[in-house]
């Protein structure tokens, strides 16, 4: 799809040379000035807006009417012209680990003629682990407004047309349609989403994509261009925090303890080219932590308080880190094949050169069979690693099919014995299994009867048709890490990160002493993992009861001593953190509804997708689309002329239609595709409608007519008609000619 995106936008680039902007004006240049390949180069690095173009012979400059030639036939795909952008502003929220993102902008339909109309493509790239949340744009009259619903209500929309369907061109990147847009109408847009921070070494790391291309600055030298960026940090704690980097020239305007605000505003000659780049660092020198209470909002239907806690590692790398034992489990089936399974095996090298002397390893090559590295656990030595990387060459293959139960119970096995060290299975896959529950149920009952330190459990995904559910309730079951990703040039950077991540605990078996008198307690996650220099430890929860001043807090160090710290209790109602932690506790929460296939938790689901305007499995996007009084007296005024509907009542004036964007979760895994070994990032094959057969069959017929009609073949064609076949050719012409009078009426018509 990304690269069918970038195609379109190439040949929209192309048809938007044939704009005149009047004497002396030129646009900037179409190709960006580094080298990049085909696929990457017109991809959205910032909130962009394109005119969708089947018809070439539409595009003029609405202003300055120019001769164009006529242009024959279509564009299939339709052509991407970007547009002209001509104001930007963007607002950040930081709150420990995530950032709210709302980004404002006006485009102008520059490209199409006054008297024609086009769809507008929008398209949202965002940062890491993006969530989109809302969407409002202003366009000719017109007002859409973004608006969650059940999956039972979407089922109204399934009558407007699909032309307005939202989708993700990458799994970072949303787009979504706006129909028939006037050619010079202006567009407003604003849209939001939440992502992650980064964390890595105590120091906190935001990227907001800002980036925009020459070719979207408008022409003209009295157009102003004004950029601006409002940041805003909330660290949640009572520490310091410095300042490490920054891509855009931000100015301070406020600073507290843990509260920062920072403002960048411009009028620039050129839009900002890269983007926002922010790094903060939280000081301590040892582990510490805290609990924050807050009331629920208004009209949440769950009436129980709020609580966060949160523990950070520190900055002291002196502390020693548990000793590992790791069981590599990967999927080799034949939908790996490629790109997906080079990558693995480069990840798996760097792995384990990042492995102690004293740490031990094995590996676990499964398809429809298991294949094994050694029959028991191998040290990290030089020799062993040499010798891992000979039998990854020759049995890391892709072929066969996915069983995924006998190499997890074999690792448990292997991992049976393991004293004073954090045993660790690191399971990656791109597929989805008929077992799952089966497969959460026995690995509980393999944990539960563990030692004083259980085996920990982390999942890669790779790709979409993998159960990412299945895959992060495995995760939580073995109090471990789950990360993915649909790009198979990411494999390797990602399952390093997670790796850094599950190996570098500082405290394990962590415990909270929480009072007996709190009534219906409730954790998210409900099984407390441990904490790593790679990433800070946060758990919410819900709660009924009176909270303590204090809670006592307790882990197991990597000597194996017993760790204990007092956290203080306080109320914190200048922490969002409820917006904070919403997109975990869907994800928990939806883990648990798969795994016990609850309905009623499917609901809760749903109602704080509803209450909180967060995405999930069970709820879809819609647009509510308003019309200005004066655009429905204009449309009575056509439709009185032509005659078709009859005049609205009074009360429908601002009548709103619905336009569907669809469910904008990843779903629960596609076992038709695994089974078919499809590889990931290419669509499973769908038969097709009737309708669509019907259309290809047609297409077929006519591109074999029109073949046969032209120059001396149609001259020839025409000497063996007899006259009833000339005059029913003559009457189908006529008829044709007459409904384009009627169009070119209803156009004139629309413009008065």
């Amino acid at each position: 799809m990304a690269g069918e995106f970038s195609t379109s936008v190439t040949c929209g680039i192309m048809l938007s040379k044939r704009l005149y902007y009047g004497k002396g004006a030129s646009p900037a240049p179409a190709v960006m000035s580094r080298s990049l390949s085909l696929t990457e180069s017109y991809l959205p690095t910032g909130v962009m807006a394109y005119a969708v173009v089947p018809e070439p012979a539409a595009v003029d400059n609405p202003d300055v009417p120019s001769y164009q030639p006529y242009v024959h036939g279509r564009c299939d795909p339709p052509a991407l012209i970007p547009l002209h952008m001509h104001e930007v502003s963007m607002e950040v929220d930081c709150c420990m680990d995530t950032a709210f993102v709302t980004v404002r902008g006006a485009w102008r339909v520059h490209c199409i003629m006054a008297s024609r109309r086009c769809d507008c493509r929008i398209a949202i790239p965002m940062g890491e682990q993006g969530s989109i949340l809302g969407v409002e744009v202003d366009v000719s009259g017109r007002s859409y407004n973004s608006k969650w619903v059940t999956l039972a209500d979407s089922k109204d929309t399934e009558k407007v047309a699909r032309a307005g369907d939202g989708c993700f061109l990458t799994p970072h990147t949303y787009t979504f349609k706006i129909p028939q847009v006037d050619g010079g109408s202006n567009v407003s847009i604003k849209v939001s989403w939440s992502q992650k921070l980064s964390y890595q070494d105590g120091q906190f790391c935001l990227n907001v994509p800002f980036s925009f291309p020459p070719y979207v600055i408008p022409v003209g030298k009295k157009i102003p261009k004004r950029e601006k960026i409002q940041l805003n940090v909330n660290s949640g704690i009572g520490t310091e925090l410095l300042i490490k980097c920054t891509s855009h020239p931000l100015k301070e305007l406020t600073r507290e303890v843990r509260k920062l605000s920072f403002i960048y505003e411009a009028e620039v000659p050129a839009w900002s080219t890269s983007d926002l780049n922010f790094a903060y660092t939280v000081s301590s020198s040892d582990i510490f932590g805290g609990v924050l209470l807050q009331s629920p909002p208004l009209r949440d239907f769950d009436e129980r308080e709020m609580f966060c806690f949160y523990l950070y590692p520190g900055n002291n790398h002196k502390r020693k880190v548990f000793r590992k034992e790791v069981v590599f489990v990967i999927d080799t089936s034949e939908s790996m094949q490629g790109r997906a399974i080079e990558s693995v095996n480069n990840a798996l090298l760097a792995l384990l050169s990042k492995l102690n002397p004293q740490d031990s390893f094995n590996i676990i090559a499964f398809n429809s069979e298991i294949h094994l590295f050694s029959s028991t656990m191998v040290l990290a030595t030089h020799g062993s690693i040499l010798n891992a990387a000979q039998w990854l060459s020759s049995n890391l293959t892709a072929d066969g099919g996915t069983n995924m139960m006998l190499p997890l119970k074999q690792a448990m096995k292997l991992l049976s014995d393991a004293s004073d060290s954090i045993p660790l299975i690191f399971l990656v896959t791109d597929g989805s299994v008929e077992d799952e529950r089966e497969i959460c149920n026995v690995m509980k009952g393999y944990l539960s009867s563990g030692g004083s330190v259980s085996p920990r459990i982390c999942t890669f995904g790779i790709g979409l048709y993998c159960n990412h559910y299945f895959l992060q309730m495995l995760a939580q079951i073995g109090r471990g890490h789950y990360d993915c990703t649909y790009d198979a040039d990411n494999i390797e950077l990602r399952m390093e990160r997670l790796f850094t991540t599950a190996t570098s605990v500082v405290l394990a078996n962590i415990t909270m002493d929480m009072p007996g008198n709190l009534d219906s307690l409730e954790l998210f996650p409900s099984y407390i993992p441990d904490l790593s220099f790679g990433s800070p430890l946060v758990v919410s929860g819900r709660y009924k009861g009176d909270f303590p001043d204090n809670i006592k807090v307790a882990g197991m160090l990597a000597d194996m001593s017993t760790f204990v710290t007092e956290l203080k209790v306080e109320n914190a109602k200048d922490v969002p953190f409820d917006r904070m932690l919403t997109r975990r506790q869907i994800d928990i929460v939806t883990c648990h509804a798969w795994f016990s296939e609850s309905q009623e938790l499917e609901e809760k689901v749903a109602k704080i997708s509803l209450q909180t305007s967060f995405p999930s499995e069970y709820t879809c996007l819609i647009l509510l689309q308003t019309d200005s009084e004066k655009k429905v007296q204009e449309s009575i005024r056509v439709q009185e002329i032509f005659n078709k509907i009859k005049m609205p009542k009074k009360g429908d004036m601002n009548s709103q239609k619905l336009v569907s964007l669809g469910c904008v979760g990843v779903g629960f895994g596609n076992l038709t595709a695994t089974a078919k070994n499809i590889p990931p990032g290419i669509e499973e094959p769908k038969s097709p409608e009737g309708a669509e057969i019907l259309v290809r069959a047609a297409s077929n017929c006519c591109s074999t007519l029109l073949d046969r009609c032209c120059c001396m073949c149609f001259i020839q064609a025409c000497s063996y008609m007899n006259n009833q076949c000339s005059i029913v050719f003559t009457q189908l012409c006529t008829a044709l000619a007459c409904f384009e009078c009627v169009n070119c009426c209803y156009e004139l018509c629309a413009c008065v």
